[in-house]
C-alpha cells in the first residue's frame, strides 16, 4: 500500500491539514511542535485503530480549543498494487467513540462497517493491529533511546515485533517465576501457600477420620434409608408409568371406536357422493329433450297415428284380411304387480330411514333395505311390461273395429284420412327431430331406461343418507375422512400400546400389582427412617470438619494445578519462543547483513542474532571477534535497530507492503552515515513507501518529495508585558 494523500481534522495541533505523499520517499520536515509525530499517529490510527474506540488517548488527540462536539477525523487516500495493476481507494475515519463512523471505498466496494474496514486494511497492509504496526513499520526516535537504558529492551521490542504484542515475554517470565516461588517455598517461618494448604489438609483429615468412626453406624442406617427411598421411588415411578399406560390404553380403545364410527360414516358418505355425482351426470345427459311424461304421451299418440296409417294403407291396397274368428287371450292385469312393487320400495325406504336414525338395528345394515328397493324396482319393470301387453290387446281389438268400419266407408274418404294421418305423423316426427317411428320408439325406450336408472340411484342415495342435501355430502365425507386421520394420528402418537390387543385388561392387573408394591416400599422406608431418627449421634461437628477438609483439599488442588499451569506456561513460552525466534533470527541475520554493511560502508558485514535471548552481535574488525551491539556507539545501535525493524517488516508482512513511517531515527548519525542510511531508505522505497519525519534539511536532496510543516507562532504576550 502507498499513501497518496493524508488529510486530518481536529487532530492535535492540526485543525485541518492535507499532505500529498510521494510513492517512494517523502520527507516531512518541520521544527519542533510542528505536528510531525501527530501525522505519524494519524497514519497509525487511520490504518489500524477501530473507529468506535472509546479509549482516553482518542480524546487526548482532539485539537485544543475545538468545539465540544468535534472529534478527530483521518482520511487516507491510497494505491494498492495487485497483479501488475494499481487500484486506488480511500478510507475516512471519524473517531466519536461508540458513534464513530468509517467510510471506505476500494475496487468499487463501499464499506461502512468498522470491523470489515479494519479487516480489509489489514489484508492490504499485512499489519493486523495497531500494536503490530507500532512494533514493526512505525519507528519513533525515543524508542532507540530506550535501548540504551534497558539491556532487555531490544529483545522485548523484537519479540513484540514478531508477535504483535505490547510488551515482552521477559516481564511475563518474571511474574511466573515469582508466582512459583510464592507457591513452592518450604520454610517454617514463611511457608509457601502449597505447604500451608498441605498442613491444613493433614489436620482436617485427622479430625474427619476420628469423626467418621463415630458416624459409621449412622451411615449404615442412612444407606438403608437411601435404599428404601430408592425402592419407594422406583415403585412410585413404576406405578405412575403403569397408570399412564393404562390411561393410554383406555384412550386407544375410545379412539379406535370413534375411528370405526367415522370410517363407517366415511364409507357411506363416499358412496353417497359417488351416487349423487352419477345422478347429477344422468340429469345432465337425458337422451330426450322433453320430459318423460310428455315424451311418452307424444310417442303414444304417434303409435296410434302410425297404426292408423298402416291400417289405411292396408285397406287401400287390399292387403289386409281381417279374420273375425281369431280370439286373442286377454292379458294378465298389471295393477297387482305394480302395487306389490310400490309396497316393496316403500318398505325398503322405511327400513333405511329407521337404520339411519337408529330406530332399529338390522343385521346387515343397509343391505336389506337396498334389496327391498331393488326388488320393488324389478317388479315395477315387470308390471310395465304387462301394461304394454294390455295396450297391445286393446290395439288389436281396435283394429278389428277399424276393419269393420273400413268396409262401411268409401275409398275416397279413406285416402283423405290417410293423408291427414301421414301429415300428422310427419309433424310429430319433425317436432321430435326424428326420422321415423322406430327412432321415436328407441328414444322413448332410452329415456325410460335413463329415468329408471335415476330413480334407482335416487332411492339408493336416500337409503344411504336419507334426505341429506346433496351439496352437503362432500363436506360431511371430508369431515369424516379428517376425523379418521385425526383419530389415526392420535392412535399412532400413543405408540405400540394402541395396537396391543387387550392392553387395558393387562394394565389394570399390573396397576393393582404396582399399588401393592408401592405400599410395601413405603412401609420399608418408614421403618428405615425410624432407625435413623433413633440414632442420637451428633454429626454437625464431623460435617464441619468434612467441609473444612473439602475446602482445603480444593484449595490444595487449585494451587497444585496453578503451579503445574505456571510451570507448563514457562516451558511453553520457552518452546514457542525458540521455535518462532529460530526462524525469525535466521531471516533477520540474512536481511540485516546487507542493510548494515551498506549504511556502515562495509564496516560491519556480519550479524548474529541469538535464538534464545534475541541478543544481536556484530563482527568487529578491530577485535576480530563478535561483540554485543550494546557495546557500540549510540549511532551504530540506532542503525542496527533500524535494520532489524526493516527486516521484521519484510518477515511479518509477506507479500504485503505497508508504508514505513520513521520519526527521525538518524538523529544520532553523522552526516556520512546519515547519507548512506538515507540511500538505504531510498532503495527500500522501491518496495515500501517511506515517510521520513525530521527537523533537518540534510535529507531533502534524496527525497522524492519534501513536505514542510510550519511551527507554532503564538506566545504568552501578557506574561512578557508583566515582566
Amino acid at each position: 500500500m502507498r499513501i497518496t494523500r493524508l488529510s486530518v481534522e481536529q487532530f492535535r495541533r492540526h485543525g485541518k491539514l492535507e499532505v500529498e505523499l510521494a510513492r517512494g520517499l517523502t520527507v516531512v520536515r518541520g521544527p519542533n511542535e510542528s505536528g510531525k509525530t501527530t501525522l505519524q499517529r494519524a497514519i497509525e490510527l487511520g490504518l489500524t485503530r477501530r473507529v468506535t474506540s472509546a479509549s482516553a488517548d482518542i480524546d487526548g488527540i482532539r485539537t485544543w480549543g475545538a468545539a465540544e462536539e468535534s472529534r478527530p477525523i483521518v482520511r487516507i487516500d491510497f494505491e494498492q498494487e495487485e497483479d501488475d495493476s494499481v487500484h486506488a481507494g480511500f478510507v475516512e475515519k471519524a473517531f466519536r467513540g461508540a458513534k464513530g463512523t468509517v467510510r471506505m471505498e476500494y475496487e468499487g466496494q463501499s464499506i461502512s462497517d468498522p470491523a470489515l474496514a479494519d479487516q480489509v486494511l489489514g489484508e492490504l497492509t499485512g499489519i493486523p493491529t495497531e500494536a503490530f504496526f507500532r512494533s514493526t513499520a512505525s519507528v519513533r526516535h525515543h524508542e532507540v533511546a530506550d535501548l540504551a537504558r534497558d539491556e532487555s529492551a531490544l529483545r522485548d521490542r523484537l519479540q513484540a515485533s514478531i508477535s504483535g504484542a505490547d510488551r515482552g515475554t521477559s516481564r511475563a517470565r518474571k511474574k511466573l517465576d515469582k508466582a512459583l516461588y510464592e507457591l513452592n517455598t518450604k520454610g517454617e517461618k514463611n511457608p509457601g501457600r502449597l505447604k500451608v494448604a498441605e498442613a491444613e489438609v493433614a489436620r482436617s483429615g485427622a479430625a474427619v477420620e476420628e469423626g467418621e468412626a463415630q458416624l459409621a453406624q449412622l451411615e449404615r442406617d442412612r444407606d438403608r434409608l437411601a435404599l428404601a427411598r430408592e425402592r419407594r421411588a422406583e415403585a412410585d415411578a413404576a406405578l405412575t408409568e403403569r397408570r399412564s399406560l393404562l390411561e393410554k390404553a383406555r384412550q386407544a380403545e375410545r379412539l379406535t371406536a370413534e375411528r370405526d364410527v367415522a370410517q363407517e360414516r366415511f364409507e357411506r358418505y363416499r358412496s353417497a357422493v359417488q351416487v349423487s355425482e352419477e345422478i347429477a351426470t344422468l340429469h345432465d345427459s337425458h337422451p330426450a329433450r322433453d320430459p318423460l311424461p310428455i315424451l311418452r304421451t307424444t310417442v303414444g299418440r304417434m303409435r296410434n297415428v302410425d297404426m292408423r296409417v298402416r291400417e289405411l294403407r292396408a285397406i287401400l291396397s287390399g292387403e289386409v284380411e281381417v279374420k273375425f274368428e281369431v280370439e286373442t287371450p286377454t292379458p294378465r292385469s298389471w295393477r297387482p304387480t305394480a302395487i306389490v312393487a310400490f309396497v316393496l320400495i316403500f318398505a325398503g325406504i322405511a327400513a333405511a330411514a329407521a337404520q339411519q336414525f337408529e330406530l332399529v338395528t338390522l343385521p346387515y345394515g343397509f343391505a336389506i333395505p337396498l334389496a327391498l328397493v331393488l326388488g320393488g324396482f324389478a317388479l315395477a319393470i315387470v308390471g310395465r311390461s304387462q301394461r304394454i301387453r294390455a295396450l297391445g290387446f286393446r290395439q288389436q281389438k281396435q283394429l278389428r273395429d277399424v276393419e269393420i268400419d273400413r268396409r262401411l266407408r268409401g275409398r275416397s274418404q279413406l285416402e283423405q284420412e290417410l293423408q291427414e294421418a301421414e301429415l300428422d305423423m310427419a309433424n310429430q316426427l319433425s317436432g321430435l327431430e326424428l326420422p321415423d317411428m322406430v327412432a321415436a320408439e328407441a328414444l322413448l325406450e332410452a329415456e325410460e331406461a335413463h329415468v329408471g336408472k335415476i330413480d334407482v340411484l335416487s332411492a339408493q342415495l336416500e337409503g344411504l343418507v336419507g334426505r341429506e342435501p346433496p351439496d352437503a355430502l362432500p363436506s360431511i365425507r371430508d369431515a369424516a375422512a379428517l376425523e379418521i386421520d385425526q383419530k389415526t394420528g392420535a392412535l399412532d402418537a400413543l405408540g405400540p400400546i394402541a395396537k396391543e390387543p387387550r392392553a387395558r385388561e393387562r394394565l389394570e392387573v399390573e396397576v393393582k400389582d404396582a399399588e401393592r408394591d408401592l405400599e410395601g416400599a413405603r412401609d420399608e422406608e418408614a421403618n428405615a427412617r425410624a432407625k435413623v431418627e433413633q440414632n442420637t449421634v451428633d454429626a454437625e461437628e464431623v460435617a464441619a470438619h468434612i467441609e473444612k477438609l473439602a475446602t482445603w483439599q480444593e484449595q490444595l488442588a487449585t494451587l497444585q494445578r496453578r503451579a503445574r499451569v505456571y510451570d507448563l506456561t514457562l516451558k511453553a513460552i520457552d518452546t514457542a519462543e525458540r521455535a518462532t525466534m529460530r526462524t525469525a533470527t535466521r531471516y533477520l541475520e540474512k536481511h540485516m547483513v546487507g542493510d548494515l554493511a551498506k549504511v556502515t560502508d562495509g564496516r560491519y558485514r556480519r550479524v548474529r542474532v541469538d535464538d534464545a535471548t534475541l541478543g544481536i552481535e556484530v563482527f568487529a574488525p578491530e577485535r576480530n571477534d563478535w561483540v554485543d551491539v550494546s557495546a557500540l556507539s549510540q549511532g551504530t545501535l540506532d542503525l542496527v535497530y533500524l535494520a532489524a525493524r526493516i527486516g521484521l517488516v519484510r518477515l511479518v508482512t509477506g507479500d504485503r507492503r505497508p508504508p514505513l513511517v520513521l520519526d527521525d531515527p538518524f538523529v544520532t548519525l553523522d552526516d556520512d552515515r546519515a547519507r548512506r542510511a538515507l540511500d538505504l531508505l531510498k532503495a527500500i522505497s522501491a518496495d515500501f513507501q517511506v515517510i521520513y519525519l525530521t527537523t533537518s534539511e540534510r535529507y531533502d536532496a534524496a527525497a522524492d518529495a519534501v513536505r514542510i510543516l510550519d511551527g507554532p507562532t503564538l506566545a504568552d504576550r501578557e506574561a512578557a508585558g508583566a515582566a
